[in-house]
């Protein structure tokens, strides 16, 4: 549990993983089956203009983490919050008591980012990052890894089963120990 994790009632979870792996399909329908907030970090930053300007060869903005920080830091205090974002290593520890990284098939991978107009290095960068296994990684090297959690996140039913394994988790929280 995260550090100040017993002064909230309800639990932090961070949802990551490579684009394309299901983070905003899971955490929305986690966040409906559970009442706890979810946030988009890349919706976020586009509302309220937390980035430093448009990266023309990954086509996306570059997000000011401190100021995404700032802007969350009484919320998550708070607790009930379902973070979503591909990255995790700039967010401060004491925010998660659970952090989920969502994996899936790079087979399956390359035909849901295809689909969204991926091409060239943004396609690529993000089929690597699933290969190597960056985001699992980055997770275990910012957070204890007893609150790190794969999952599997191939199809509608392995969603089904996250979703529900992790209202089963929230349900329990906070952990006896």
């Amino acid at each position: 549990m995260a550090a100040d994790g017993n002064k909230r009632k309800r639990p932090n979870i961070l949802v990551t993983g490579t684009p394309g792996t299901g983070k905003t399909t899971t955490s929305s329908a986690l966040a409906e089956a559970t009442n706890l907030r979810h946030i988009n970090i890349g919706d976020l930053v586009k509302e309220k203009n937390l980035h430093d300007g448009w990266d023309d060869d990954l086509q996306c903005h570059v997000i000011n983490e401190d100021l995404v920080c700032d802007e969350l830091e009484d919320v998550m205090e708070e607790g009930g919050n379902i973070v979503d974002y591909h990255g995790c290593d700039f967010f401060p520890e004491r925010w998660f008591d659970l952090v989920v990284v969502l994996q899936t098939d790079n087979t399956v991978l390359y035909d849901r980012l295809s689909k969204r107009g991926y091409e060239g290095a943004k396609l690529s960068n993000n089929i690597e990052c699933e290969i190597f296994q960056v985001l699992l990684e980055e997770a275990k090297e910012s957070y204890s890894e007893d609150i790190v959690k794969a999952l599997k996140s191939d199809n509608i039913d392995d969603i089904t089963r996250n979703v529900s394994s992790l209202t089963d988790w929230i349900r329990s929280w906070p952990p006896t120990s």
